[in-house]
């Protein structure tokens, strides 16, 4: 095996030579996502990375595999079943702000606008079908042995942490940062705002368009099929949601559901969104449970959280990240990047909550503007932190684990959260699917803790320091996956 299989765009170094020679040390910054080829416009060297950024990658990942598997036995950190942020929610946004970050650095310097654009838009189309391969439904899981999709019923834009949507933030702020930044030298803020207001304007212009369709679509009424097998006492067949409203943000009667409906077709979204959560739906909410006595009529109805008109408003959170990263890229005391990220985040965070309470709620399924900037702003702030600690006071003895699994994202991404890894385990058993090393290790340790959800939990962190280690020794092999 090569040292650096080119499988994924998760993996690009960046050697800050600017910073080299203020400090004497000898740094790299490693993207978070999807870049340019090793030999394209903004390639280095490979040397040593940019800690905090792999820390942050690592976090990231750790963070996705405790909530994806654990949730379920403790709700609350899983996924807000609609209003509301919960832990779970910021994972998607942290990885789409890294996104960000990284195309910043990958494109510093671009010899060819024309011939980076091509590679970008290979890379977007790469990234969405490895998406649609791991997550469209094909692989079925830890809990489902079995393989394969019915085409008529593939998920093109699944849901929690996808590809998908990462395909097309980094396809609009890789064409931003090749074809919407001035040609100016940065010596001060106002020359960053000079280099970049085209940038800006364009993320704000794709804001506006969310904006617009949310709240001026009308959304009329729609009806659809609720399957034969479902929970307590509801009607199987065609079931008619009551809409003709404009500007709803409730689960049934939005625009971002009526588009996939129209453009991706019903077959297609998530058959069990996580509205079916909600107390309207769920007599164990925010777990899943079943219905409630004269519940609406939408409770069984499809919708995907990973939507189209949400994605648009997604891929703001990347252009957040490229703003970190200019400033990453142009401003070099390691104290002045930490106050003005912070300068940037604070002000973000708290104009989401101003958002919360002037009526726009946080929604991740919806991606509400409210919802962007708060996850914006954290993700902003644990930057700062993560840098500060890691790479200014050089407190990295701790986070070692956390910085090797950074260093291979998408190998993690795709054997551990997407349960290939464990699902082969599972192929062998003992004289019954059951009687294998994964589903036992996990019944051992809820024996052990005489309690189901917290033998889960540490399962899951088991598993969480075993890709550690996998990522370590990996790295002391210089083996990295890339696309």
């Amino acid at each position: 095996m090569s040292a650096a299989v080119d499988v994924a765009p998760l993996l690009l170094p960046y050697r800050d030579r600017d910073r080299d020679r203020d400090t004497g040390s000898s740094n790299e910054i490693q993207s978070l996502v999807p870049s340019v080829p090793s030999n394209g416009p903004g390639a280095s060297t490979p040397s040593q990375r940019l800690a905090s950024l792999d820390v942050f990658r690592g976090l990231t990942v750790a963070l996705m595999i405790l909530v994806d598997d654990a949730g379920g036995a403790f709700p609350s950190i899983n996924h807000s079943p609609w209003f509301g942020i919960t832990l779970a929610d910021f994972v998607m946004p942290f990885f789409l702000f890294l996104v960000g970050v990284s195309i910043s650095l990958a494109f510093k310097k671009i010899s060819n606008k024309t011939t980076a654009t091509k590679k970008v838009m290979l890379r977007a189309i790469n990234l969405f079908l490895l998406g649609l391969l791991l997550q469209g439904g094909y692989f079925h899981g830890r809990n489902h042995l079995t393989y394969g999709v019915d085409v008529g019923k593939i998920r093109w834009l699944v849901c929690a942490y996808n590809l998908q949507r990462i395909s097309i933030g980094y396809l609009l702020a890789s064409i931003s940062e090749i074809w919407l930044v001035n040609n100016i030298m940065v010596d001060s803020l106002a020359d960053l705002a000079r280099k970049y207001y085209t940038q800006w304007l364009f993320a704000i212009g794709l804001c506006s368009l969310y904006m617009c369709f949310l709240y001026g679509l009308s959304v009329p009424t729609w009806e659809y099929e609720a399957p034969s097998m479902n929970l307590s006492g509801f009607a199987s067949g065609t079931q008619i949601v009551y809409c003709g409203v404009r500007g709803s943000l409730e689960p049934p009667c939005n625009a971002v559901g009526f588009i996939d409906r129209v453009i991706l077709g019903e077959h297609h979204l998530y058959q069990h969104p996580v509205y079916r959560r909600t107390k309207e739906c769920s007599v164990k909410s925010p777990d899943y449970g079943p219905l409630p006595p004269n519940s609406p009529q939408w409770c069984l109805a499809p919708f995907d959280p990973e939507g189209i008109l949400s994605s648009l408003m997604a891929a703001v959170t990347c252009f957040v990240g490229l703003h970190f990263g200019h400033i990453l890229l142009h401003f070099k005391d390691p104290k002045q990047r930490v106050l003005l990220w912070s300068m940037s985040a604070v002000p973000l965070l708290v104009f989401g909550y101003v958002l919360v309470i002037l009526g726009i709620p946080s929604c991740k399924p919806l991606y509400t503007v409210s919802y962007a900037c708060i996850t914006a702003g954290v993700s902003g702030l644990i930057l700062s932190i993560i840098f500060y600690i890691v790479d200014v006071k050089h407190f990295r003895k701790p986070t070692v684990l956390l910085q090797w699994m950074g260093m291979n994202a998408l190998l993690i991404y795709a054997l551990g959260a997407c349960d290939l890894f464990s699902a082969g385990l599972q192929g062998f058993y003992w004289r019954s699917p059951e009687n294998n090393l994964v589903d036992g290790t996990e019944a051992l340790l809820q024996a052990m803790l005489h309690s189901k959800n917290w033998g889960t939990l540490a399962f899951v962190i088991l598993e969480i320091l075993f890709w550690g280690l996998v990522s370590g020794f990996l790295h002391m092999k210089s083996l990295y996956i890339r696309l």
